[in-house]
């Protein structure tokens, strides 16, 4: 979809400044520049209707967003949209405890084995967070 197309207050804008925000603006940019004529339209939708509808909403910090968001892809097995969330998460001002804790809590609701996968991810996460900020 072309800027011209978009109406002014547009939840895309919206959605695409929050997206930036909690994704980062790198991984959003390479979304963008990795778009074909195929994945175009879902590149868009997601930034309208899940950035631009839901992540704008004044209903929930962010940091809660985060702590659903890490649960759900957990209950659903989405290892790789997890390790993003989990950087968004921390990008969002969840803490490591915070993390573990939903991780504790998926680990009765969703299972011990998507758990300990979690777990995984979180740890390789943390210590790449925590080695680019220690510099």
């Amino acid at each position: 979809m072309t800027d011209s197309s978009r109406l002014p207050g547009d939840t895309y804008d919206a959605g695409l400044e929050v997206r930036k925000q909690v994704l980062g603006a790198e991984h959003v940019e390479r979304a963008t520049v990795n778009s074909t004529n195929f994945t175009d339209e879902f590149q868009e939708m997601i930034t309208r209707y899940a950035w631009g509808t839901i992540w704008t909403r004044e209903g929930l910090p962010r940091t809660t967003r985060s702590a659903i968001t890490l649960t759900a892809l957990i209950a659903g097995g989405y290892w790789e949209e997890l390790e993003m969330h989990v950087h968004a998460a921390l990008r969002n001002g969840m803490t490591a405890e915070e993390i573990k804790e939903v991780f504790l809590q998926s680990a009765i609701y969703c299972s011990v084995p998507a758990a300990n996968t979690a777990f995984g991810i979180g740890k390789r996460v943390l210590a790449e967070y925590e080695a680019q900020n220690a510099s």
